[in-house]
């Protein structure tokens, strides 16, 4: 990207009213956590496919994510799955991801891939599976405090597919019950990340179908409970957006999990789909970042970001790079909306006004901000490219 670009883009955005110094520390600030899960071998429920490179141990996740974090300069934490990531010594993991410049990020409980949990798992109508997947879930904090993770992250499975086949009232309390038993277990400033999905494995109901549901069970642990939205976890047409600015005005909304969705799931590229839809999610979080009250502002500034995608038939790295990417895109171009444009548009209830506003953030191209931002601080100024002319896609493919 020349100089000259960046002058003019600078020129443009001065002339809107936009403070780039202030654009440019927001970028800074965005840390994007990749999962360890998205650089080994995934598949569909079909079908799991082997790509050459894909790596094979916690260690080997630690340098892909290594890699990601040096392009893009996003990424400085890897979140790790139990049991996918487990080993025997959980110091030694942490000692190796802070020699490779990372930390570790949220820990991600199993619930769904052990037989006992056919019928649920922390919701299962016999007591002794409960028990088991409330002792995962203890021991998932313990290894939280041993690698130095902030964040418990929960998604469950739990479900029916048919009328009648359980006690749908009861299997709430169930649930209440284990996550008080594991909320407090939790360290001071840890926090419990609580997910929800619409639908699928369950098809008939499921425990925690929706932000509602996700965001009564965190107000009923306590302030170390909070919800956390995955972008295809939602009905076709849901306004996600709308989710995250009511959770940040609640206080609650602690953790977004970033992936696209075309139909019935969450496996796609972020912003691959609808990237309109991402900006406009990013626009009511930069929103909150500006907000009056100061408690909606920490709120928006503590949000846990991560990639959750899995990379079927796409390059492992790659294919999180341009993930990272994505979501930078449309973050920058959302820190470009003019509020007071926004702000004087609404008081006269100018509807296209204020739409336009919005509207024409997202039609910036913001290649040279990035470009420029990156170079600045020392980035490749194209992450991509820097990783293919790198070299390690050879070193991945000679993993076998």
């Amino acid at each position: 990207m020349t100089d000259r670009a960046y002058a003019w883009f600078e020129q443009k955005q001065r002339e809107r009213g936009i403070n780039l110094d202030e654009v440019k520390a927001a970028l800074k600030a965005l840390a994007i956590e990749t999962p360890s899960w998205g650089y080994a071998d995934q598949g569909t429920r079909f079908k799991t496919f082997h790509y050459r490179g894909a790596a094979r141990t916690p260690f080997e996740k630690i340098d892909d994510a290594a890699v990601v974090h040096a392009c893009t300069g996003a990424c400085p934490a890897v979140a790790i799955h139990i049991p996918w990531d487990r080993t025997d010594n959980y110091a030694e993991l942490r000692a190796y991801a802070e020699s490779k410049g990372l930390r570790i990020g949220a820990v991600n409980p199993n619930l769904f891939q052990e037989p006992e949990y056919m019928h649920g798992s922390v919701t299962n109508g016999n007591a002794a599976v409960r028990r088991k997947a409330t002792d995962h879930l203890l021991e998932c904090v313990d290894i939280a405090k041993t690698v130095g993770s902030g964040a418990l992250s929960l998604w469950f499975a739990d479900g029916t597919n048919y009328p009648g086949q359980a006690p749908i009232r009861q299997r709430v309390i169930w649930m209440r019950e284990c996550l008080q038993e594991v909320y407090a277990k939790l360290d001071p400033g840890m926090r419990m990340l609580i997910e929800y999905k619409f639908y699928e494995p369950a098809f008939y109901h499921t425990d925690l179908a929706d932000w509602g549901m996700a965001y009564n069970m965190a107000g009923k642990l306590g302030p170390q409970a909070e919800v956390l939205v995955d972008t295809g976890h939602h009905a076709q047409g849901a306004n996600i957006e709308h989710i995250v600015a009511y959770l940040l005005g609640e206080k609650k909304l602690g953790g977004f999990h970033f992936n696209s969705r075309k139909y019935g799931d969450d496996d796609l590229i972020v912003g691959s789909m609808n990237p309109y839809e991402l900006f406009l999610i990013f626009y009511q979080i930069v929103d909150a970042l500006r907000d009056r009250d100061a408690g909606v502002r920490k709120q928006a500034a503590d949000i846990a970001y991560m990639i959750d995608q899995s990379h079927n038939i796409e390059e492992k790295v790659p294919a999180m790079i341009r993930s990272v990417l994505n979501v930078q895109t449309q973050f920058a171009k959302a820190l470009l909306v003019n509020p007071e444009e926004v702000r004087l548009a609404q008081e006269r209830q100018d509807v296209l006004g204020a739409e336009h506003a919005v509207r024409s953030a997202f039609e910036q191209d913001v290649g040279p901000l990035l470009a420029a931002f990156r170079e600045a601080n020392g980035l490749p100024a194209d992450p991509m490219q820097a990783f293919y002319d790198s070299g390690y896609l050879d070193k991945l493919r000679a993993r076998g």
